[in-house]
């Protein structure tokens, strides 16, 4: 007759922290209290050695999906201090988007102004679309030099510049001369280096997974 092997003790369960006793709770929480103490002092030091206040030029670049998205967190952001923002999108459409929905009820400190033709799969002119860029940039620059303006989207002038649209020497010597307290977001994929160059803060945006390639459309209150 064969034996068989006795039964395995089953893995024992991890002790709640609030099973354990007092003493050790205690002493956890002393350790913590200081280690986080620590933390923030260091954190302290660290914020009380930047001083310097001035308008950012910010590129939302890369393969991933979220960098006009941000953008428009920004754009929320202002207008909560009651700041006055311009948006200038390049590239993209007159769509019916949420966020063109939602910053006209803030009409009297939002200017929107979309003034591109649509992707340049879409025109197949690239003459077309040098003219509305074109176009875009003349509103552009016009923001960009206007004292009363504390944020500028520059929505897709990453691809204007990709694509030579705009020379970008222009587009580098207007945005260094704007107002000291003007700040600027431009988003697209592939900024140019020399526009990484100058920024005072990149986001590379990273595409990890991304639901149009299980066939999802886009939609509303998520792409646009």
């Amino acid at each position: 007759m064969t034996s068989s092997s006795p039964p395995s003790s089953p893995e024992p369960a991890t002790t709640p922290a609030e099973s354990r006793p007092v003493a050790d709770q205690q002493e956890d929480a002393v350790r913590h209290r200081e280690k986080m103490q620590k933390r923030k002092a260091v954190q302290d030091q660290e914020v009380a050695g930047k001083l310097i206040e001035k308008g950012l030029l910010m590129v939302h670049t890369g393969p991933g999906k979220g960098k006009s998205t941000a953008a428009f967190g920004l754009v929320l952001r202002t207008l909560g201090y009651g700041r006055r923002v311009v948006v200038v999108q390049f590239i993209k459409g007159a769509w019916d988007t949420g966020e063109r929905r939602a910053l006209e009820r803030f009409e009297d400190l939002v200017e929107f102004h979309t003034l591109g033709e649509g992707f340049t799969w879409e025109t197949q002119d690239r003459a077309r679309d040098i003219a509305a860029c074109q176009r875009a940039w003349a509103v552009a620059a016009q923001a960009l030099s206007r004292p009363d303006v504390a944020l500028v989207v520059l929505d897709e002038l990453n691809i204007a510049l990709r694509y030579e649209y705009l020379p970008l020497p222009e587009v580098l010597a207007t945005l260094a001369a704007r107002p000291p307290g003007q700040h600027v977001v431009i988003t697209g994929r592939n900024a140019k280096p020399e526009l990484v160059e100058a920024a005072d803060l990149v986001t590379d945006m990273t595409l990890v997974k991304h639901h149009f390639r299980e066939g999802v459309r886009a939609q509303q209150g998520v792409e646009f």
